[in-house]
């Protein structure tokens, strides 16, 4: 049978005693060894869906290991032939799970995504830019103007808007960057200008949440939104 992998630890680390995986019912979470690591590990179901059920199976399992120490997460998925498959790859890669296991320990991950309140934005760009306002006068004292005056001015509105973006985009990376120890770039949405993920020491998750919460008072027409802590998944890559 297929070996299901939800996280590495180091092989001394006290792990919970009875973890209960994915699966219905829930398969009961092992540990496979190799030198100074450990895999926790499960028998993967006959047929694996990222249903809501085992997500979260799959996340407390992480997130229990680490309550002890630093815990390398896989994201939910990860299959292996088998026990003897896993404990090869351990051995193959021991010096550089260890260094990552060091770099992630005391740290969880935050994730953040901004995007813009739609009118908020719309105000701000115009209050900042004088050419927008002149133009926007002008149509006033037309009566409103011409279709084409109109569109071309809505035109020139999404642009100044789109710029915002991406100003807004570095703007609140740079402002949560000093609280973190490091930053990912996570994939682009429609509904939001940034989707970063930041690894925050435990004694600087204080200060990092009073950030956030700084960009938004500062910037009233951003809508920033933070969830974790949690493991940290976009770091536990080995380069």
């Amino acid at each position: 049978m297929s070996t299901y992998v939800y996280g590495i630890a180091r092989a001394g680390q006290k792990l919970p005693d009875a973890l209960a995986g994915i699966g219905e019912p829930p398969l009961p979470v092992r540990a496979v060894r190799a030198g100074q690591l450990v895999a926790l590990v499960s028998d993967a179901p006959t047929e694996l869906k990222p249903e809501r059920r085992d997500l979260l199976a799959h996340q407390r399992v992480v997130i229990q290991a680490g309550g002890t120490g630093p815990v390398l997460p896989l994201r939910f998925g990860g299959v292996s032939p088998d026990d003897d498959t896993v404990t090869s790859v351990l051995a193959e890669h021991e010096e550089s799970y260890l260094e990552r296991l060091t770099e992630l320990e005391g740290k969880d991950e935050f994730n953040v995504k901004a995007s813009h309140l739609e009118e908020d934005v719309r105000a701000t760009v115009l209050t900042g830019d004088p050419r927008l306002r002149s133009v926007q006068q002008d149509l006033r004292d037309a009566g409103g103007g011409t279709h084409a005056q109109k569109l071309a001015f809505g035109e020139m509105v999404a642009a100044a808007v789109a710029a915002r973006e991406q100003a807004d985009a570095v703007l609140v990376a740079e402002a949560l960057r000093p609280y973190a120890r490091a930053v990912r770039h996570g994939p682009e949405g429609t509904d939001w200008l940034a989707n970063l993920s930041f690894l925050v020491a435990r004694e600087d998750q204080e200060h990092f949440l009073e950030a956030v919460r700084g960009v938004h008072e500062q910037h009233t027409h951003l809508q920033v939104q933070v969830t974790g802590p949690l493991p940290p998944y976009s770091f536990a890559e080995v380069g």
